[in-house]
């Protein structure tokens, strides 16, 4: 059979795999062009140190979406394990489970500060403030502001370097969607049942199980990778894109360290928005060139200990609340898959630090980083800093699409600009600017390639919401047993 349709895609992480994957199978024509020289997968990638594996920020495999689910399943079967979610939060020099149990956050809040939670959460809910802008009246709203102050405005601060009062509060309702405190509470007095038949009715905050691949997150990409291949297209790496061009109905592609590619008949970019639109040729207008740049990101990096394991504790991660220490995550690999340490008596940790590129923490050496994490694991109760004996730093750029309070606009700018070219198409975290998860990044490719293979555009990929679910009024589009269709397919001659 003769491929269809030549594609170029512009990052080897979850939404440019998944794309490539999809119109692998339907015959299509893809190269993937990929600038890391070593890992696919982005920021969903697994790195590794003398044998240790590591993720890159934590990535848990559920969604709501059954299809990306079923993606998952297709790639690496019965190489993905069923893990516990467990997680804590560190406060006042008191450890909180995540997501709260009752009685446990009762005695160590203490009977007078659980009460001014309660009387400042009943306030909340009786004079709401109304249309919150913010991530902080966004999260008053829904807790009340004893509770922002003390589990959410350090965290959050930490995160992304910026007072709460300038963050969007469209990331809390994303990132927060469904929780709120009679949510956190009815969870903790009153354990669901088990929801798996119906994940459409889950908090995703406050899921208690998720799969995970046995050796890290990067081995789904990898392995998709080798399916592409075999399939007979390619995955090109240490090749960065350095410009596309439209021309005679085609797309070009100008590469930093290969000859230029032509006649491309789509293509699936993944790149941060920033980086990406200036190189598009014809040129972008001035207005949706400084819109893309006016975007801002967050990035951190990781500072992983290795050491003794003396089963300090089996969370697979601790949100650290503390403003004593910098750190602001602290991840347990071997509690997310003990298959990614290579020794059953060793422990591997990631301390995780959120900062601008460029700034002293960013550009702090390897050894200043790691003597301030031992520094700070000791500080924190999880272990001697005497006992570590190795150490690794993995920095992360761009990790994370900063939501202010005009990123937004800037975005619709940018959204409205693109409909001058033709076969385009954004998806991604970073190429759509959307703090989502993988599955969300996921489905975006997935309609990408619905669209392309159709001929016509049937799904608008900006109408995924944070749950990789579909969502668009009239008759464009639909969902029949958890799979998304086209109800509006033009019929062919």
């Amino acid at each position: 059979m003769a491929q269809k349709k030549k594609i170029a895609v512009i990052g080897a992480g979850p939404a440019g795999l998944t794309a490539a994957y999809l119109l692998s199978k339907t015959n299509n024509k893809v190269v993937v062009f990929e600038k890391d020289p070593k890992y696919v997968g982005g920021i969903s990638r697994t790195e590794s140190y003398k044998g240790y594996n590591f993720d890159i920020g934590g990535h848990r495999f559920f969604s709501k979406s059954k299809e990306v689910e079923d993606f998952w399943t297709e790639i690496l079967g019965d190489n993905l394990i069923d893990r516990p979610r467990s997680s804590r939060i560190f406060y006042n020099n008191k450890f909180f489970s995540y997501p709260l149990e009752g009685m446990e956050a009762l005695t160590k809040l203490g009977v007078f500060e659980s009460a001014r939670c309660v009387l400042s959460y009943l306030k909340a809910k009786a004079f709401p403030i109304k249309d919150p802008k913010n991530f902080e009246e966004w999260v008053i709203n829904q807790f009340g502001k004893r509770l922002f102050q003390i589990f959410f405005k350090t965290y959050t601060e930490k995160v992304w370097g910026t007072p709460c009062t300038e963050i969007s509060a469209d990331w809390a309702a994303q990132r927060i969607k469904g929780l709120s405190l009679s949510s956190a509470i009815k969870n903790a007095l009153f354990k669901p049942k088990n929801t798996s038949g119906n994940k459409d009715k889950v908090i995703k905050t406050l899921i208690d199980t998720f799969r995970y691949p046995k050796n890290g997150p990067g081995m789904m990409w990898e392995e998709c990778v080798r399916k592409i291949t075999k399939m007979g297209n390619e995955v090109r790496m240490n090749t960065g894109v350095t410009g596309i061009e439209f021309v005679g109905g085609k797309w070009n592609i100008e590469l930093q360290n290969a000859p230029k590619e032509e006649g491309f008949d789509h293509v699936i970019s993944s790149a941060p928005i920033r980086d990406f639109i200036p190189t598009i040729h014809p040129a972008v207008s001035a207005k949706a060139l400084k819109a893309s740049q006016d975007l801002k990101y967050r990035d951190f990096l990781t500072v992983v200990l290795i050491m003794k394991d003396k089963n300090v504790f089996t969370d697979n991660w601790i949100y650290i609340h503390d403003p004593s220490v910098t750190v602001g995550r602290v991840q347990n690999f071997k509690s997310w898959s003990p298959y990614m340490i290579p020794d059953p008596a060793m422990a591997c940790y990631g301390l995780e630090y959120f900062c601008f590129e460029g700034d002293g923490l960013w550009t702090s050496s390897n050894e200043a980083l790691l003597e301030l994490g031992k520094k700070e694991f000791e500080k924190i109760g999880l272990g001697k800093g005497e006992d570590v004996v190795d150490g690794y730093v993995v920095r992360q750029p761009k990790a994370y699409p900063v939501y202010d309070d005009v990123y937004r606009d800037n975005v619709d700018i940018i959204k409205d600009e693109l409909q001058k070219y033709p076969g385009l198409y954004l998806v991604g975290r970073n190429g759509m600017h959307k703090y989502n998860n993988q599955d969300h990044s996921m489905m975006t490719a997935m309609l990408a390639a619905k669209n392309i293979d159709a001929g016509e555009e049937l799904f608008d990929l900006w109408n995924v919401n944070g749950d990789a679910e579909y969502h668009e009024s009239g008759d464009r589009g639909a969902e029949e047993g958890g799979r998304l269709i086209p109800t509006r397919v033009k019929e062919k001659a």
